[in-house]
C-alpha cells in the first residue's frame, strides 16, 4: 500500500480569492499559493481578507516551502502575512517570484525566505514531492499548472488557465504534456479552475482586445487616452503600449503598483516599450493631448487608486474633463461593480469619454470557459475530479460539466474551505476539517474579528448614542448628568424632547438598580436606553453607557 497524499484546502473553495491549499505527504506538507482577498461591501473598513492561519502556524514546523501558480494577488498577496509568523522557501516563475517579491520587500521579510526560480516544463523535488510546472495561459504572464507525482500517482493542479491559441507571447497552455501525462502514468485526481464553468462556450484570445482597442485609438484622435487595468496584466499593457505608439502617442503610467510592474516587467524582457515613448507622469506637461496615453491603476475602482482620485478631481498628476476618452480595459470582480460605477459616473460628471466592457470588447477573461473545461477534462481523463477556484455555484457547475463528459458522479467530490480529502488507494475520501475563516486586515492590525465588523455594521446603519452619567456610588443618588450624545440616531437640537425623555429613563433605571457597583450601573442604563429608543423611533443603535463615580 502506498502511503496517502493529504490535501487541506484553506481558501479559494467558496470565493473568488484567498486561493491557498496544503498538500501533505509522510508528515511534511508544501503550500500551493497564499493568496488574499479584496473587501466586500459589507466588510466596513477592511483593507483585505486573508485564509485563517491557524492550521498553519500549527504545523509550522512541517513546511517544507511554498510553490506559486502565477502572481495575481488572489495567489500570491497573502505571502507578506503569513512570512511574519512562519519562514520558508517559495517556488515559482520568475516573474511571478519579481510580483510576489513587491510586497515581501514591503513587509521587510525577504529575509525569511528564498524565491526560487523554475523554467516551464522543469521537475523538481520539493519536500516529499516530484513537482512538475506545466506551462498555462492566463492574464499575467509566466503561469503553470502543476503535476504532483506521487507514491498515490498524479495530482494536477491546472491553476488559473485558458486556451488562447493565439496568445500575445507565444506561450500556450501544454495541453500536450497534460495529455502525455494522462497516458503515461493517468491522472489520479484533477484538481480544476472553475471561475467560468457557468459561461458557455470559448474565451476570446487576449490579441481581440489589441483590435478593440486600434479602433477605439482611432476613433479618439485629437483626444487625450487614459486607459485602465490591471497593473500585472502585461499582455494588455503592452497592446496598449503598442496601439498608443503605433497612433504617434506617448506612453506615461499611473499608479505606484503599475509603474514597479512596468519596471521589472520591462527588466526581465517580458514588455517592450522604447526609452523614448515611455515618459514618466510628472513631465507630461510638455505633451499635447492628442499625443499622449496614460496607463493608470484602479480599473476597479479602488478608493485610494489612481483612477478612484480622477474620478473625484483629486489627482495631483492629471485633471479629467471634456476631450479625454477614459478606457476601462477590465471587467469588475464580483462585489467591486458598485466601486466601479461609481468612478465610471464620476468620470461622466466631469465630462470624459467613457468605454467599457459593457460598451466594446475591451477586455477578455482570463479563465477558462465550459467548452475549454471540458477539453481539458477529456484530455486528462482523470479518475477523481474536485472543483477549486470559484464561488460555491461555480464548482457545482464544473462537477456537472464533468459528469456531461463521461465522469461518475460519485468521483466528483465538492469540497468547501476547511475540507481535508485524502488521495489513497481507494480512491478521494474526506477526513476531516480544519479552521478557514476569513482573517480581516484593518491596516496594520490583523483579525479584527466578526464583532467589529458588526459593530461597524451597526453604526453605519443605526448609529451611536452615548449616555454619560455622574452617580455616588454610595447612595445610588445621580449627581450630575445624564448628558445624551448621538451620532447618527437624531439630530440632537430637532429631538430635545426625545432626549430629555430619554433622560429621564436613564435616571429612573439607574435609581431603581439593586445594586451600585459600576457595571450594574451600565447595564441597567444600557437596557434602559436601549428599549426607549427603540420604542420610539423602531432603532437599534449601538448604546454606550458612560458611568463614572461621584
Amino acid at each position: 500500500m502506498a502511503n496517502p497524499v493529504r490535501i487541506t484546502f484553506l481558501g479559494g473553495l467558496g470565493e473568488i480569492g484567498r486561493n491557498c491549499a496544503a498538500f501533505e505527504l509522510d508528515g511534511r506538507i508544501v503550500l500551493l499559493d497564499c493568496g488574499l482577498m479584496f473587501p466586500e461591501s459589507d466588510m466596513l473598513g477592511i483593507d483585505l481578507v486573508l485564509p485563517d492561519f491557524t492550521w498553519l502556524r500549527e504545523n509550522a514546523d512541517r513546511i517544507e516551502a511554498c510553490v506559486l501558480s502565477h502572481g495575481h494577488e488572489d495567489h500570491v498577496g497573502g505571502l507578506a502575512f503569513l512570512l511574519r509568523e512562519l519562514s520558508f522557501p517559495v517556488y515559482g516563475s520568475a516573474l511571478t517570484l519579481g510580483l510576489a517579491r513587491n510586497r515581501i520587500e514591503e513587509a521587510g521579510l525577504l529575509g525569511r525566505t528564498d524565491l526560487i526560480a523554475v523554467e516551464d516544463g522543469e521537475r523538481r523535488r520539493i519536500g516529499p514531492f516530484d513537482v512538475e510546472f506545466i506551462p498555462v495561459t492566463h492574464s499575467v504572464p509566466d503561469g503553470f499548472a502543476t503535476a504532483w507525482h506521487t507514491p498515490q500517482g498524479v495530482i494536477m493542479h491546472s491553476g488559473d488557465w485558458k486556451l488562447d491559441l493565439t496568445p500575445v507571447d507565444g506561450r500556450t497552455t501544454d495541453l500536450a504534456r497534460m495529455g502525455a501525462i494522462a497516458v503515461e502514468s493517468g491522472v489520479r485526481l484533477l484538481l480544476s479552475d472553475s471561475t467560468n464553468a457557468e459561461e458557455c462556450g470559448h474565451t476570446r484570445s487576449e490579441r481581440s482586445v489589441g483590435e478593440s482597442l486600434r479602433a477605439l485609438f482611432a476613433g479618439a484622435k485629437g483626444q487625450r487616452i487614459i486607459t485602465a487595468c490591471f497593473a500585472s496584466h502585461v499582455h494588455r499593457i503592452q497592446q496598449i503600449a503598442d496601439v498608443a505608439i503605433a497612433d504617434g502617442r506617448v506612453v506615461a503610467t499611473l499608479g505606484l503598483s503599475m509603474k514597479k510592474n512596468l519596471r521589472l516587467a520591462r527588466d526581465m524582457g517580458r514588455l517592450r516599450i522604447p526609452d523614448d515613448k515611455l515618459w514618466d507622469i510628472a513631465e507630461i506637461g510638455d505633451v499635447a493631448p492628442e499625443k499622449l496615453c496614460v496607463i493608470s491603476t484602479g480599473s476597479q475602482g479602488e478608493p485610494l487608486s489612481a483612477l478612484s482620485r480622477m474620478a473625484a478631481n483629486e489627482n495631483k498628476w492629471l485633471k479629467v474633463g471634456p476631450g479625454d476618452t477614459v478606457i476601462l480595459s477590465s471587467h469588475p470582480i464580483p462585489g467591486n461593480e458598485s466601486d466601479v460605477s461609481r468612478v465610471i459616473d464620476g468620470l461622466h460628471r466631469l465630462g470624459a469619454d467613457v468605454i467599457h466592457s459593457g460598451l466594446a470588447d475591451v477586455h477578455v477573461t482570463g479563465h477558462a470557459m465550459q467548452e475549454e473545461l471540458k477539453t481539458l477534462l477529456s484530455i486528462t481523463d482523470p479518475e477523481w475530479l474536485v472543483p477549486v477556484h470559484g464561488e460555491y455555484r461555480h464548482m457545482v457547475h464544473h462537477g456537472r460539466l464533468a459528469v456531461s463528459v463521461g465522469l461518475d458522479e460519485d468521483d466528483v467530490v465538492l469540497c468547501r474551505d476547511g475540507d481535508q480529502i485524502e488521495l489513497g488507494d481507494e480512491g478521494v475520501t474526506k477526513v476531516g476539517e480544519v479552521p478557514a475563516g476569513y482573517l480581516y486586515v484593518d491596516g496594520v492590525v490583523g483579525d479584527v474579528g466578526h464583532g467589529v465588523l458588526r459593530d461597524r455594521r451597526v453604526l453605519a446603519e443605526e448609529g451611536v448614542v452615548v449616555v454619560i452619567v455622574t452617580v455616588d456610588v454610595t447612595s445610588g443618588e445621580v449627581i450630575a448628568g445624564p448628558e445624551i450624545v448621538t451620532r447618527g440616531w437624531v439630530h440632537a437640537p430637532e429631538a430635545e424632547d426625545l432626549i430629555e425623555e430619554a433622560r429621564q429613563r436613564v435616571i429612573e433605571s439607574i435609581e431603581a438598580a439593586d445594586d451600585t457597583d459600576l457595571e450594574t450601573l451600565k447595564r441597567h442604563a444600557r437596557k434602559a436606553l436601549g428599549a426607549f429608543v427603540h420604542e420610539r423611533t423602531r432603532r437599534r443603535p449601538m448604546i454606550v453607557p458612560v458611568i463614572m463615580e461621584a
